[in-house]
């Protein structure tokens, strides 16, 4: 019968810790990125995504630009980020190694420069005369 007591006590503790440590809020960071996208005639590119993931591959993320092509991405913890925008088809290059510190925003600006062929939208149509 004391085995069993026993048993049960030690059963009881490492299920009420294992339960205490499963439902402890997750840690999220206090450090922002913000920022930009412009094109490639330099104005800014509404709705444009803005992939991120941290400097080691893991956890990609993807926000979008607003009407102004300005992005925020808040609650990251401090570590080194790497971003990439594209917009209308045409891609920036990776912004690598970007150090976030804990607390801190960052300011970036992306241009958007690569694509196979310029799109449509960013080559200025003559005037009909």
């Amino acid at each position: 019968m004391r085995r069993v007591l026993v048993f049960l006590s030690i059963f009881l503790l490492t299920l009420v810790a294992v339960r205490g440590v499963s439902a402890a809020p997750q840690h999220r960071g206090s450090s922002t990125l913000s920022g930009v996208v412009l094109g490639p005639d330099d104005k800014p590119v509404a709705h444009a995504s803005v992939s991120y993931q941290s400097s080691n591959g893991s956890a990609p993320h993807a926000v979008y630009t607003d009407s102004q092509g300005h992005f925020t991405i808040s609650k990251l913890k401090a570590d080194n980020y790497d971003l990439r925008a594209s917009g209308k088809g045409v891609f920036s290059e990776w912004e690598k190694n970007v150090n976030l510190r804990s607390g801190k925003t960052k300011e970036l600006t992306l241009r958007l420069i690569y694509a196979k062929e310029v799109p449509k939208a960013y080559i200025k149509s003559k005037p009909k005369q």
